[in-house]
């Protein structure tokens, strides 16, 4: 038999377990974990059309960084529940039209992916009509990188109009290094031993 001072000292371990697991879960309750509000790394603008038929993916102006020439990267997705082909009529940059091949009509499904001729070359492209890739070029306007110009797409379905960034085509790895001292910020150059 046990003593009644044994059964109080066991009750009062296991009160204070219990209430010390019940103060720390309410430390948490309420707070938004850093990880809840991640998205995916998609540099540039995204939008969708009122009807939600048509979405824009990774809208950005992107400027070579040798010949300063501009064209307009995108991706247009035809993510409607129902059949029915919608049509990428024209786009502009602050009233500039963007220079670029006829699309065929995205059916359900499918997407136009318009980029850089030099990008669209280095880009493993899917074949099909899944994905119909197209070539963009537009006049630099005195574009600024980290600027924002405002981009219209008109598609059948309506029209979308956002702020896309101006930034710089992404480096190829492994063909350029970093160098503090330059404009440009990197260099082809192999860094010397005394460099480091």
């Amino acid at each position: 038999m046990q003593s009644l001072k044994s059964a109080a000292r066991r009750g009062v371990v296991m009160s204070v377990t219990a209430l010390s697991a019940l103060a720390l879960a309410s430390c948490s309750a309420g707070q938004v974990t850093q990880t809840s509000e991640k998205v995916i790394a998609v540099d540039g603008t995204n939008a969708e059309t009122e009807d939600g038929l048509v979405a824009v993916r990774d809208v950005t102006i992107l400027l070579d960084t040798n010949t300063a020439e501009a064209a307009l990267k995108f991706t247009a997705v035809n993510q409607g529940y129902e059949t029915g082909a919608v049509t990428l009529e024209s786009i502009s940059v602050d009233g500039q039209e963007v220079q670029m091949d006829a699309t065929e009509p995205m059916e359900q499904g499918q997407s136009i992916q318009g980029d850089s001729a030099e990008a669209l070359e280095a880009l493993p492209q899917t074949e099909g009509a899944e994905v119909q890739y197209v070539e963009t070029s537009l006049e630099n306007e005195d574009f600024g990188y980290a600027g924002n110009r405002n981009v219209t797409f008109e598609f059948s379905n309506g029209t979308l109009e956002i702020p896309a960034t101006i930034s710089a085509p992404d480096l190829t790895a492994g063909e350029y290094n970093r160098d503090a001292d330059s404009i440009e910020g990197y260099t082809t150059e192999e860094p010397s031993a005394d460099e480091h």
